[in-house]
């Protein structure tokens, strides 16, 4: 018999907290200490923790850790998520004729926004990451990868012609639910193409709402950049040769 505590709530809260304890990891905290003498990232630069802000104020090296770290614990999380609801989840589900991929995905989500969401705000780090792009950028890839595709291509056309990674990644934000509405709408709901059968409308909407909640919170974290861009002060990408 189907328990909404057993079989979903206490599932939900287990994989939230694994992924926000991993996504609070800050990557960019850690390698700029390992690899310029114990400084933290946070009084460098931009002050951002970071990628984007480790390529210019501490090198390569450093950047290209923290850029496969951020992107890899987003996947991370998203693989356990996926996991944990397929495999208890799916299985109380499946006498309610609820589609088992559409249970794995939720899970997928819940993880994905707690370890975005982490490393925004990490436990470990008094609560001051950030940004979440990568991370956000490794969920949408892990969850979907037609919204992913949709979502780089903007955050390329945007760089490749102003060289500004802030603006590119408010583009890629705002396109997020609109693309995440598009392929779940159009293809998987009225074209019944997914992949593992047909999604409920209910479906469309959760991820819609996630997708759009999850734009504007990133979309918010760079008001700053905001700023400088309306400014014309805002630095198009630069490389610290130092490591």
């Amino acid at each position: 018999m189907f328990s909404y505590f057993r079989d979903f709530a206490l599932p939900s809260v287990l994989v939230a907290l694994v992924s926000y304890f991993l996504g609070s990891i800050s990557s960019s905290i850690i390698f700029t200490k390992a690899f310029d003498h114990n400084v933290d990232i946070r009084t460098l630069g931009s002050g951002n923790a970071g990628a984007t802000n480790v390529l210019r104020s501490v090198g390569v090296k450093a950047a290209i850790f923290t850029f496969i770290f951020d992107f890899a614990k987003g996947a991370v999380s998203v693989m356990i998520g996926r996991a944990v609801f397929q495999y208890v989840c799916s299985q109380a589900a499946a006498p309610l004729m609820i589609n088992p991929h559409v249970v794995a995905q939720y899970g997928a989500y819940i993880a994905g926004v707690a370890c975005v969401f982490g490393h925004i705000y990490p436990v470990y780090f008094g609560f001051r990451g950030g940004k979440g792009v990568l991370t956000s950028a490794a969920m949408i890839a892990l969850i979907d990868w037609r919204v992913f595709l949709i979502v780089i291509g903007v955050f390329l056309v945007f760089f490749l012609t102003t060289r500004i990674v802030s603006l590119s990644s408010i583009c890629a934000a705002a396109t997020f639910p609109v693309a995440t509405f598009i392929i779940t709408f159009f293809i998987d709901f009225r074209g019944n193409q997914a992949a593992a059968g047909p999604v409920p409308i209910s479906y469309v909407w959760i991820t819609t709402a996630v997708s759009f909640c999850m734009g504007f919170v990133l979309i918010y974290k760079h008001r700053t950049n905001i700023e400088r861009i309306k400014n014309g002060t805002e630095k198009k990408i630069t490389i610290n040769h130092k490591t």
